[in-house]
């Protein structure tokens, strides 16, 4: 059978970066297709895993890394942080050729584990770029037919989405990963729960040096897919554990998920502060999220039926996949997602900001006429809220729907499928 490269989203970016920088590196979690977009450029491989080579790769790192560098460029260097001796190696190639760019592509599932073997940032040499699985354009699940880049442009919408609710929860439980989106698996969920165990059983402990509990890690896993889309603390999640009969610290538990952000498991997405009219205090807590949902799924042993029969806790996970789908087009367009919450209880799921300051507000309503006028509803209060003297007023107001029809509302509020949207 042929291998299918189905485009990405981040392949016009990288291409751009390796226009002008010595070297790209390509971070993100396993299984999102890095190194398969990477060989799309790529003239020549170090793979640096590849068991046959692993221990003379290992031997010529300690020893004369620039052997390593050898090759076609660009060179891909497939798992840098296995060998970071490398990247440094890298810096010094780039410099001795007088900074000719496009010269060797990185890829890398993980933080090193030891960072401080590092000792130049990589700055003006290196550029990263962050890939996550593959978004619902990108799986050819999303129409297209409402661009991102248009909304923030002041451009209308129209469209309609292909894809049912039944559908949206299959997408949560599957998850963007390429193998998955790519193969006809008669078990299409049974990638995530392998990644999840993988998580568990070597990846935490690999990630941080240290052996962990897997019993605990999943554990946490639980707790953290329970409070998915949501605000928890570190007291929070060892409560909901203890309820599991598994008992963690805080301290404990702090050092268990920086080991799942150096592995790109979990993202936070930061509070959006911007400046009120009145002196409402905000909660500039982080709000947690799988990089994929169907990792969270997995952790909850739930499929689409158990989705379809909680459509509170699949309101969560789409919430998750909608911000996993806004993060991969913002990261093309130039700019991040937030979140506002304040503490009248007033909030706003996504706060879209591009990095010339223009922002645009978001709610996550899976679908229904009422949750819809609610998420308007919302969007309008904020929108008063904002002293407009020192914080522009948004480009958009928008409800983030699971529902089949893209329009713009009355009062200006679009109302958006998910399987509707492009960067």
């Amino acid at each position: 059978m042929s291998f299918e490269y189905l485009p990405r989203i981040i392949d016009a970016v990288l291409a751009e970066k390796m226009s002008y920088t010595g070297a790209v590196l390509v971070r993100g979690p396993k299984w999102t297709g890095k190194t398969s977009t990477c060989e799309q450029l790529a003239k020549s491989a170090l793979f640096l895993r590849d068991p046959d080579e692993y221990e003379q790769n290992i031997a010529l790192a300690q020893t004369k890394p620039s052997l390593l560098l050898r090759g076609d460029r660009p060179r891909l260097i497939d798992e840098w942080q296995v060998a970071p001796v490398l990247w440094d190696a890298v810096i010094s190639a780039i410099d001795k050729s007088k900074g000719v760019s496009g010269q060797y592509l990185l890829t890398g599932s993980a933080t090193p584990v030891k960072p401080e073997l590092i000792k130049h940032t990589g700055t003006g040499r290196i550029a990263r770029l962050t890939m996550r699985s593959m978004s619902l354009y990108e799986s050819r699940e999303s129409t297209g037919e409402v661009s991102l880049s248009t909304l923030f442009e002041g451009g209308d919408v129209e469209g309609v989405s292909d894809i049912s609710v039944e559908d949206i929860a299959c997408c949560i439980c599957r998850g963007g990963w390429p193998e998955a989106v790519t193969k006809k698996n008669p078990e299409p969920y049974s990638q995530a729960r392998d990644y999840l165990d993988a998580i568990a059983e070597n990846d935490i402990s690999e990630a941080s040096g240290i052996k962990r509990n897997a019993s605990k890690a999943r554990a946490l896993l639980r707790s953290l897919a329970r409070c998915s889309a949501q605000e928890a603390s570190l007291a929070m999640l060892a409560s909901d554990m203890s309820g599991d009969g598994v008992a963690m610290s805080e301290k404990t538990v702090a050092s268990y998920i920086n080991s799942l952000r150096k592995i790109f498991v979990i993202e936070d997405i930061p509070a959006w502060a911007p400046t009120l009219r009145s002196k409402t205090p905000l909660r500039m807590s982080s709000v947690w999220h799988f990089t994929d949902p169907s990792l969270a799924a997995a952790a909850l042993k739930t499929n689409a039926a158990g989705l379809l029969g909680d459509l509170s806790t699949m309101g969560f996970l789409f919430e998750s996949l909608c911000v996993r789908d806004l993060r991969i087009y913002m990261d093309s367009i130039g700019g991040g997602v937030a979140h506002y919450r304040d503490k009248s209880g007033l909030e706003a799921d996504a706060i879209v900001q591009k990095d010339n300051g223009a922002w645009g507000a978001i709610e996550v309503k899976l679908g229904g006429e009422g949750r819809i006028e609610e998420g308007a509803d919302h969007l309008k209060k904020l929108e008063e809220k904002i002293d407009t003297t020192k914080t522009p007023p948004p480009a958009f107001k928008a409800v983030l729907t699971g529902g089949k029809y893209a329009y713009r509302r009355d009062d200006g509020v679009f109302v958006v499928p998910l399987a509707c949207l492009k960067p």
